[in-house]
């Protein structure tokens, strides 16, 4: 049997809240068999000031060969001569899937009041396989807000000129949630492996998209991160950026900024989020209607914020919507929350009576995927039909997009994008529109503001003038 180890230590007082969290007793053993070996968890220390969770993987090798999911490193002999029994990869990411899978959905029934709380944390990987070295593994976790440690060992001490071997030993150190932290090491693992040892599907891009939720959108490695996690499928890869571009809906790059700031700024998808929320409560809007929900980010503000009693996410896509569901976890959702949201299949240009009645219908990103000639049927349907007492618009603003260094000329932000409208544009739509069923109109910024180019993103709040309920 090859072996492969991993800790992870808390010093937050008491530590051994740790194993509430992990869902593992310090004070047990606990056995797991993962099809081609052994995963074994115990605690080596369980103290009030520091606690410590070991993952030893025993792997057998001819068991991992004659899996039936396995991928040889294509050679022949691939099967046979390899270091993946011996280093933490894949193998190890899925293993950690299977022991810590409740763990890393952040849940923590027997002590609910932990859930969602940061902790100082250590994590040792003595033997991580690494296409890349240990500068990769700086560039993977570092931007993650990990303080990153490694060492590395000459291939043959004794062969100076065949350099370092790929193998690294790592230890990570910072604040984060357990369920954070092991979802790092899953998505990361496999990257640094820089191959899987299983065949990688269609569910994949699922799989990364659900567990680089927050944070992959903005990674400085996005591109090689999903490129080496979906093995370089390139049908796969294009999904799977197209989808983490939409929910951020900027350029691969952010633009440049002169002077540094004392502090990063949040991410632009994540400041629209707060703008939006922010408006609908000082509307006072109760019920709401994200048009144009997609994945459900926005409505996953939206049931977090307690004024808000009913929640509506509409998309044309029904694969949208169920990914919504997946991400929202409605099989889990408590009962009262989950009677707060509907999700419908539907579209932003079609009159729908379902839609009647509403406080607030939200186009977040919406109106400039749609062809020019459809924003009549779009205006007819929401304005003209639904008639919500608020319509809250962000689109981009094609004024910013010289500050994108990596955008050519005229070029338009996401490739689904059919225009993109400067501030006078957008005033002047909102104002016509506005005029024919009854708006008043007010426009804004959204992130970093330049003086001569406004800011990346534009609000439009249209308020309706009479205050009849349309139902």
């Amino acid at each position: 049997m090859a072996r492969v180890y991993l800790t992870i230590t808390s010093t937050a007082s008491p530590a051994t809240d740790l194993g509430y969290l992990l869902h593992k007793h310090p004070e047990r053993v606990g056995v797991f068999p993962v099809g081609w070996g052994t995963a074994h968890v115990f605690y080596p220390e369980a103290t009030t000031d520091r606690c410590t969770a070991a993952v030893l993987l025993e792997v057998d090798p001819v068991a991992l060969v004659q899996a039936r999911t396995f991928r040889a490193d294509g050679f022949a002999l691939g099967q046979y001569v390899n270091d993946r029994p011996y280093t933490a990869g894949s193998l190890l990411a899925v293993a950690l899937k299977q022991v810590f899978g409740t763990a890393m959905r952040g849940r923590c029934t027997a002590r609910p009041e932990l859930e969602g709380v940061a902790l100082p944390l250590e994590l040792t990987v003595p033997s991580l396989r690494s296409r890349g070295g240990a500068e990769l593994v700086h560039r993977l976790f570092e931007p993650l807000g990990w303080e990153v440690t490694t060492r590395t060992e000459p291939l043959d001490p004794e062969i100076p000129g065949w350099g370092d071997s790929r193998t690294v030993s790592a230890t990570l150190t910072g604040t984060h949630t357990p369920a954070a932290a092991l979802t790092h090491l899953y998505v990361m693992l496999p990257v640094l492996d820089g191959s899987k040892h299983y065949w990688v599907g269609e569910d994949e891009v699922e799989k990364l998209l659900r567990a680089g939720t927050g944070w992959l959108e903005q990674h400085p490695e996005q591109q090689l991160i999903v490129q080496r996690y979906l093995a370089h499928r390139r049908s796969l890869v294009t999904t799977a950026v197209d989808r983490l571009r939409a929910a951020d809906d900027q350029p691969e790059e952010e633009p440049v900024v002169e002077e540094e700031a004392e502090a990063p700024p949040s991410p632009l998808n994540v400041q629209r989020h707060d703008a939006v929320v922010a408006e609908l409560e000082a509307l006072g809007v109760q019920r709401v209607v994200d048009l144009g929900c997609g994945p459900g980010a926005l409505l996953r503000r939206l049931l977090a914020t307690p004024s808000i009693g009913e929640v509506v996410g509409v998309d044309v896509s029904a694969r949208e919507l169920e990914i919504a569901g997946r991400r929202l976890r409605l099989d889990r959702m408590p009962e009262r929350q989950r009677d707060r949201l509907r999700l419908l299949q539907g579209s932003a240009t079609y009159r729908d009576d379902r839609l009647l009645g509403y406080d607030a219908v939200v186009l977040m990103e919406v109106v400039e995927h749609l062809d020019p000639d459809r924003l009549p049927s779009l205006e007819s349907a929401v304005l003209g039909h639904a008639r919500p007492r608020h319509v809250l618009v962000t689109t981009p603003n094609a004024e910013y997009n010289v500050r994108y260094e990596r955008l050519a000329p005229g070029a338009l932000r996401h490739p689904d994008h059919r225009f993109e409208w400067t501030r006078a544009e957008l005033e002047g739509w909102c104002a016509e529109v506005g005029a024919r069923h009854g708006y008043t109109v007010r426009t804004s910024g959204i992130g970093e503001s330049d003086p001569d180019l406004g800011a990346p993103t534009q609000l439009a709040v249209l308020t309706r003038t009479d205050g009849e309920d349309v139902r």
